[in-house]
């Protein structure tokens, strides 16, 4: 992770979800930017199998999730549960502010 302090994770969800009127666009403004900012594609480890997310999308319920495949296999998983790499991909704060957001 990133290391960031709490008012620099609370400075990005403002940043994030300044125009927003209400959770669902909260969670769209955050996934906007976790589109426009993370870079995919970046290997991790998911239950001690290397996988490659690929993507994010956001799914009919309001969830952030990443597209992950290994070999033909594809599988969503949810942003709060995803484990990240060592170092982190560059703009991975994004998932910090948002798991911080959806405490």
């Amino acid at each position: 992770m990133s290391g960031l302090s709490v008012a620099e994770l609370d400075a990005l969800i403002a940043e994030a979800t300044v125009d927003c009127y209400d959770e669902d666009e909260q969670v769209l403004g955050l996934y906007s930017v976790m589109v426009d900012e993370l870079a995919v594609p970046f290997q991790t480890v998911v239950l001690g199998v290397a996988v490659t997310v690929e993507d994010l999308d956001l799914t009919g319920r309001g969830h952030i999730v990443a597209r992950c495949s290994r070999g033909g296999i594809r599988q969503a998983i949810l942003v709060l549960d995803l484990p990240l790499p060592t170092p982190p991909p560059p703009g991975a704060q994004w998932i910090e502010a948002y798991r911080r957001w959806a405490r």
